[in-house]
């Protein structure tokens, strides 16, 4: 499967770039009500993701300001304590699923490793959850159509819509 299907495009995303303040990152995920927004340079290009927790910690640790000073902070003097690793839009769904595991939101890159937007971990179980929604729907139907005829509902269908419906959890 193309994991394209399930891209939140950039331009739907709420991201900052790597010129923004402290202060306009905490304005901007107030706003959007995120507790983390990928980072973007003036080229395009992913530079990491900025949370909450970075933003409180750099205020208080680092710079021992209030939200005037932050005004001169630019995001990028703030330390991350960790980045969402990116995938290239290419990648496998094995490989974005593994990332999902971990962090809510997956930013995509392209071939010149620009950020083309995000995936997020809801949208990827509600497509399983909706395939897994569609195979039992399709199993009872089959059980219920031999039911109704009065004849032995052919088996072999109803194993390997269980076989598919297993295999999508």
């Amino acid at each position: 499967m193309n994991i394209l299907f399930f891209l939140t495009p950039k331009s739907d995303v709420a991201y900052i770039s790597e010129d923004d303040t402290l202060r306009q990152a905490l304005e901007k995920m107030e706003h959007h009500k995120y507790s983390a927004v990928p980072i973007v340079s003036r080229t395009g290009r992913y530079v990491g993701t900025l949370t909450e927790g970075d933003l409180l910690w750099g205020i208080k640790n680092q710079f021992n300001l209030d939200l005037k000073g932050a005004e001169r902070i630019p995001v990028t003097a703030i330390r991350r304590r960790c980045d969402n690793r990116p995938v290239k839009a290419d990648a496998d769904m094995e490989d974005l699923i593994g990332k999902a595991l971990n962090q809510n939101f997956v930013p995509v890159l392209d071939d010149q490793k620009c950020f083309i937007g995000i995936i997020t971990r809801k949208d990827i179980i509600k497509y399983f959850y909706q395939k897994c929604e569609t195979v039992k729907e399709q199993a009872k139907s089959c059980l219920d159509k031999g039911e109704k005829e009065h004849k032995k509902t052919d088996l072999s269908e109803v194993v390997k819509l269980r076989s598919q419906e297993r295999a999508l959890v």
